[in-house]
């Protein structure tokens, strides 16, 4: 009787054990998923940072996603036994700013804005410029991102044009068309909700697009299409800020363009830009608005009010700032003529130097700088024919202009003009080490051959 009761118990047991390990494989199945796909995660991130709902119950959605591409890229890096994270030259600005922000809320009550604002200026770039570094190693990964910006270039521009003849039927999300959201309703906003961002977006991700074209990743119709429509589209955003860095963008790219070729495409798209701007001239609203925004002054002459009233307010806190998110309230404070609770300086400039002194403005322009620098690299060998090769080098300063250059004329708290500015940032910067490393393989190569034994000559 003994050996049969062992039996039924050895046998219980076992399929315990089978349920037990069945049950563990199917928990762990999403998060294999996620390690298997980082560059999935990432662009799936910048996504949800581009399209989130702002005023829903889930708007959370980007954090949520942001969290998985940190937890994922984090735990394929452990598992594969890559370096979690390399400290660059651009990361010691960046942790200096963050400290600066983080310090100047930590002894206040917790205000959601305020968390939000911090991770959309500090937090999420610092995160993807070291992810980028180990998502993006591979070419073909390179080419997923940059078929994502041909994407949402492509989705930018026809929205902006779907606003413009007024198919508004053709526009999604639809809280872009909401006017109790965000600001420039009657601009073509995107879902950034803001004209100045969809400008930024549209400029960037158009000099990738030139980019692209020129290695020939898009061709025929869909290029043309694609790099005709850019002009229409900047030009919908109604915006004069957007124009001039666009129009400067252009001429830079002309002037400082080694390429014949990317030269002349330079002036197709102005020649489209112009001829766009006649037919847009032709209709009488659209002239009308045209007419109105170049000739508005009011948005000048509070430009001139508040940057007069953060200067009053550097003055009295140079070296430590007010903190971050408490200019908007200070602000209406110092500027008379307006009846706003809260008004915004529209320059990132002055925000961090009235938020964090000039320490806060001298970190940003040492990260800025860095920045910058790494479009000086080497380019590695197996990158010379790839998204990152030296083409991509002389467009890098080109792609910082326009960003800079927006900076003075609106707040850049917007998580995905950073988050791509940041990413590709990163990318360079890993770039850098492979071609370090290249280096170092050559040297070693050298020495070696150096240090073979001599054959003597037989007589």
């Amino acid at each position: 009787m003994t050996a049969p009761v062992s039996v039924r118990i050895g046998q219980r047991c076992s399929w315990a054990g089978e349920v037990a390990w069945g049950g563990m494989r199917a928990g762990l199945r999403p998060v294999q998923a996620i390690i298997a796909a980082p560059t999935a995660l990432f662009l799936v991130a910048l996504t949800a940072m581009l399209l989130r709902h702002p005023d829903v119950s889930f708007y959370e959605i980007d954090r949520v996603a942001f969290l998985l591409l940190v937890v994922g890229v984090t735990v394929r890096a452990v598992v594969m036994r890559q370096r979690l994270m390399v400290v660059e030259r651009a990361t010691w600005p960046m942790i200096g700013l963050t400290v600066l922000a983080v310090a100047s809320i930590i002894g206040q009550p917790f205000d959601n804005r305020t968390w939000c604002l911090l991770a959309a200026k500090f937090l999420v770039p610092f995160a993807l410029f070291h992810l980028a570094g180990l998502v993006f190693r591979e070419e073909q990964r390179l080419r997923q991102f940059e078929i994502f910006a041909l994407v949402v270039l492509a989705y930018l521009c026809f929205t902006a044009i779907a606003f413009l003849v007024g198919a508004k039927s053709l526009i999604y999300p639809r809280f872009i068309l909401d006017e109790s959201l965000g600001y420039h309703v009657d601009r073509a906003r995107g879902p950034l909700l803001q004209a100045v961002a969809n400008g930024v977006s549209l400029n960037m991700l158009g000099v990738l697009a030139l980019h692209a074209f020129l290695r020939g990743r898009i061709r025929g119709v869909r290029a043309a299409v694609l790099l005709a429509s850019l002009p229409v589209a900047i030009l919908a955003t109604m915006t004069r800020a957007v124009w001039l860095s666009f129009a400067v963008s252009v001429v830079v790219l002309i002037i400082r363009a080694h390429n014949r070729r990317l030269r002349r495409i330079c002036v197709a798209v102005t020649m489209v830009g112009t001829l766009g701007l006649l037919i847009t001239l032709s209709f009488d609203d659209q002239r009308r608005a045209l007419t109105e925004r170049l000739q508005e002054s009011g948005p000048l002459d509070f430009r001139k009010a508040v940057y007069t009233g953060g200067w009053q307010m550097f003055l009295e806190k140079p070296i430590t700032g007010w903190g971050i998110n408490q200019m908007p309230a200070e602000l209406a404070r110092h500027v008379s003529g307006y009846k706003e609770k809260e008004l915004y300086p529209h320059n990132t400039y002055l925000e961090l130097l009235v938020e964090h002194g000039v320490f806060g403005l001298a970190l940003y322009g040492w990260l800025m700088w860095e920045i910058l620098r790494l479009g000086r690299g080497l380019v590695p060998r197996a990158e010379r024919e790839g998204f990152l090769n030296q083409q991509f080098y002389g467009v890098w300063p080109v792609l910082l202009g326009i960003y800079w250059v927006n900076a003075a004329l609106v707040v850049m708290n917007y998580q995905f003009v950073n988050g791509l500015l940041f990413a590709m940032a990163g990318m360079l910067a890993a770039q850098r080490r492979r071609a370090r490393c290249d280096l170092e393989r050559d040297a070693a190569s050298m020495r070696a051959v150096a240090c073979l034994p001599c054959e003597s000559n037989p007589i």
